[in-house]
């Protein structure tokens, strides 16, 4: 029943009969009714053109503002790739996906063009010297802001190319091609003079034969030992012959290039994974890959070497030596016991900091310490300094000066997170807090600091020219929708002046200062007709916003839909919110109500008061994205974006134990809503969602009869097969056997009486929803009598990337509509 080709897989059942046509039927009509199982299955169709024009709309440019603030680099990108790129050669390996020609990271969405916008004059000049249709993959800015490398993908490998910014001229660097596989393979070193760059081996060895005949059986065995719990993760070693050809893809052996292309190869060939060089560009910290591999965890999970080299390539010091971390505490906040995440200070030139997790990383544990942050300077010959005790797990760092850095940290199980500011240049200094909140609550979200860089390249903390100021920007969460900010946050009395929000009728966000007193700032600027373009803002003389840019709307046809932010309650007293779109020139009052497709995906909370708090903003551009609901607009349907799914556990409660209880009642509560308003028709109301959204779906369809059908994509159906955790689910399967069984709706299948519709993408990568999910949920309900279609999708992973895969899935979703929602008779919950 289940086959894989290069042609999507489609097979539907009505009552109990498998039908598979091979009749071709054109495209079925508005008014139409065809079943989907009159098709020629096992071929890519088109949905009708106003669905394609979607999928085919120009794409904005990518906009990254300059470290200098001056100039920014405009990426312009071409339409979705084809299936024949997607289709290409690809290796999977301990969780990463490689394409075994170039010796990179899998890759299909390319710049074709480079562009630079000058901000003071709002200039923009074509970049010159690029190669017909150029597959531009990684960009980065020189710390002056005087040059660009970027990586171009060519036929045989990964090539790096340097941008003049005052030329706007392009050209290739060296002739050596850059191994990709674990990183961008180049990054900026000490300044604008040299970059740090991954090389493949001068002298390659033959690649490992992955079709050899196999020397013996692949054997697992647990020795026992503590619970430990891993997730179900795709794309692992299978074989002795997979580990040979991941060592063999990771082959790296790195190099200095200069503005010139010199090319100075240092150190021996390694299995490597990650390598910083220090900030002042005398140091490299290394990690390499080392044996044994497991066949269950991903590859950052594997042991490790760590060590110290200098510019010459001679090992200073071995750092550490981590074993497979294949045995973890439960809980989402388990650590491996001992060091962990080595980097180097931002602001100091040669300064390693790191972790170390006390009570064996156990979260569990009844101790007051769970981290502790560690520094140590070069020449490492003076003990490491402990630079902060962490009660909760440390979340990250940012770094300004030794008398200024910020230090997050949170708790998963309370939601509970803190902003602490230390002095880590300062012996004895105590740390002092300045943001307390639930992570949840994003009413209370200060914002994120504003970051600059300093002389050596690194990101640090932007401080105000008073050095007590520091500025802080964010989405502005509020009972109004986003509203995004520019504050500056005083660190010595921790209060906060805000010198910009954005207003009505507009969203817009600041993307960068363009002075030291953060009086002049590059901002996005959006609003419901008008797509995202890019203005500079000066704050001191509160004077109108000058344009940058002005992209016009990509869907023209699309100027004229209605967007409204919706506030409502479900019977529990739990406030929820949805964004409602109406199509162009319909009027409820005049038109009655319309078929709608409600498109969501539940979240966890631990209080109904976050639960309740507004996403989203009513003024950004309405985006008519393939991905979501809002396709369905251009075919008439009223759309229900984002309705809100809380499910919420107070205190010790935990939130899936009453999953759906909850679920039921919010789906109930947003039905009601959109009959109330006018805009939708109860007996034809189909529920969507993508992974955990299918998810829900799947769940809705089997414990209510709400829904006239549904669309499931990418999704899992049965919680056995996620036994350790799934989502924010920390207890495994053993812990909460009741949850998980009450939580699969491939348990109750037989409940399912309306239609469903699963997609799925052949080679998902995205832990927990393998293909077999799909498959399986289909045949327990072919072999039930249902009316259902799965379609799997080749070569296709979580999201779905190729031309035709996309317009092949709208084909799906609109003919399933169209069938059962649409053109559907009698009232929902019952038989037509």
């Amino acid at each position: 029943m289940f086959f894989s080709s290069r042609l999507p897989s489609t097979v539907i059942i009505a009552g109990a009969v498998t039908l598979l046509s091979g009749i071709h039927v054109p495209a079925l009509a508005t008014s139409s009714a065809v079943p989907p199982a009159a098709t020629a299955e096992g071929s890519y169709r088109l949905p009708p053109a106003e669905l394609q024009a979607i999928v085919d709309a120009p794409r904005g440019p990518v906009f990254k503002l300059g470290p200098q603030r001056k100039t920014a680099l405009l990426v312009s990108l071409p339409g979705l790739p084809s299936i024949a790129e997607v289709a290409q050669p690809e290796l999977k390996l301990a969780g990463l996906r490689i394409n075994p020609r170039t010796h990179a990271a899998s890759h299909f969405d390319f710049g074709n063009s480079l562009s630079l916008l000058d901000v003071a004059s709002g200039k923009i000049r074509e970049v010159s010297g690029l190669p017909a249709k150029p597959r531009i993959a990684e960009t980065l800015w020189s710390p002056d802001e005087k040059w660009l490398a970027f990586s171009r993908w060519s036929d045989d490998g990964v090539e790096l190319w340097l941008l003049d910014v005052k030329k706007a001229h392009a050209q290739r660097l060296m002739d050596e091609k850059l191994n990709a596989v674990a990183s961008a393979g180049f990054a900026w070193s000490n300044g604008s003079e040299q970059l740090l760059v991954r090389l493949l081996p001068a002298r390659p060895k033959p690649a490992p034969n992955l079709t050899q005949k196999p020397l013996g059986p692949n054997a697992l065995e647990s020795k026992g030992g503590k619970l430990t719990q891993n997730r179900t993760y795709p794309d692992m070693l299978k074989t002795a012959a997979d580990a040979d050809m991941l060592d063999w893809q990771l082959q790296t052996q790195l190099a200095f290039v200069n503005l010139s292309g010199d090319v100075r190869r240092i150190g021996p060939v390694m299995t490597l994974t990650k390598a910083q060089a220090s900030p002042d560009g005398n140091l490299i910290l290394t990690t390499q890959l080392r044996r044994p591999y497991s066949t269950m965890l991903p590859v950052d999970r594997f042991p490790q070497l760590i060590e110290l080299w200098d510019e010459n390539g001679k090992k200073v010091k071995t750092i550490a030596e981590r074993p497979m971390r294949e045995r973890l505490p439960t809980g989402n906040d388990a650590v491996q016991a001992g060091p962990r995440d080595f980097a180097w200070r931002n602001d100091k030139p040669a300064t390693l900091y790191w972790l170390e997790a006390q009570a064996g990383g156990d979260p569990e544990a009844p101790v007051k310490v769970h981290d502790v942050l560690m520094q140590q300077a070069a020449p490492f010959d003076a003990p490491p300094q402990k630079l902060m005790d962490l009660a909760w797990r440390f979340n990250n760092v940012q770094w300004g000066n030794d008398g200024l850095a910020l230090v997050t940290e949170s708790w998963w199980k309370t939601r509970d997170t803190r902003i602490w500011r230390i002095r880590p240049g300062v012996a004895d200094s105590k740390p002092e807090l300045l943001f307390a909140r639930k992570s949840e609550d994003q009413y209370a979200h200060p914002g994120q600091p504003v970051m600059t860089q300093n002389q050596y390249g690194r990101a640090v903390l932007r401080v105000a020219p008073d050095g007590k100021s520091i500025f802080m920007t964010g989405n502005g969460a509020s009972p109004d929708g986003d509203r995004p900010f520019l504050d500056r946050f005083d660190l010595t009395s921790k209060q906060a002046v805000r010198m910009f929000r954005s207003q009505a009728p507009y969203y817009e966000e600041v993307l960068g200062l363009l002075n030291d007193k953060g009086t002049s700032i590059v901002t996005s600027r959006e609003s419901n007709e008008e797509r995202p373009n890019y203005f500079v803002r000066d704050l001191a003389h509160n004077e109108a916003a000058r344009a940058l840019t002005q992209f016009p709307h990509p869907l023209p046809q699309f100027k004229g839909v209605k967007k409204q932010q919706l506030r409502y309650e479900r019977e529990d007293g739990v406030d929820l919110t949805a964004t409602l779109y109406l199509p162009p020139g319909y009027d409820p009052k005049r038109d009655g109500p319309r078929p709608m497709i409600m498109w969501a995906y539940p979240r966890e909370f631990k209080t109904a008061e976050a639960a309740g708090q507004v996403n989203g903003s009513p003024y950004k551009f309405n985006r008519i994205s393939y991905n979501g609901p809002q396709v369905m607009l251009a075919r008439g349907y009223t759309v229900l974006d984002g309705p809100t799914m809380p499910i919420i556990g107070e205190g010790k409660k935990e939130p899936n134990d009453t999953y759906l209880e909850q679920l039921k009642m919010s789906a109930e509560a947003a039905i009601d809503e959109v009959v109330r308003l006018g805009v939708a028709d109860r007996n034809r109301i189909a529920i969507g969602g993508h992974s955990y959204g299918a998810f829900m779906t799947a769940n809705l369809l089997t414990h209510t009869r709400l829904f006239r059908a549904g669309i499931a994509r990418s999704g899992a159906y049965n919680r056995t097969l996620t036994p350790f955790g799934f989502q924010s689910e920390e207890r495994n399967f053993w812990q909460a056997r009741k949850t998980y069984q009450e939580m699969s709706p491939f348990n109750f299948a037989n409940q399912i009486k309306d239609p469903i519709l699963f997609i799925h993408g052949e080679q998902d990568n995205n832990p927990g929803t393998f293909p077999i999910q799909s498959e399986r949920m289909y045949q327990a309900l072919q072999g039930l009598g249902a009316v259902t279609r799965l379609v799997m999708l080749p070569n296709e992973s979580h999201s779905y990337r190729a031309r035709e895969s996309v317009l092949h899935m709208l084909w799906e979703q609109d003919r399933w509509l169209e069938t059962y929602v649409k053109n559907a008779k009698g009232e929902a919950g019952e038989k037509d």
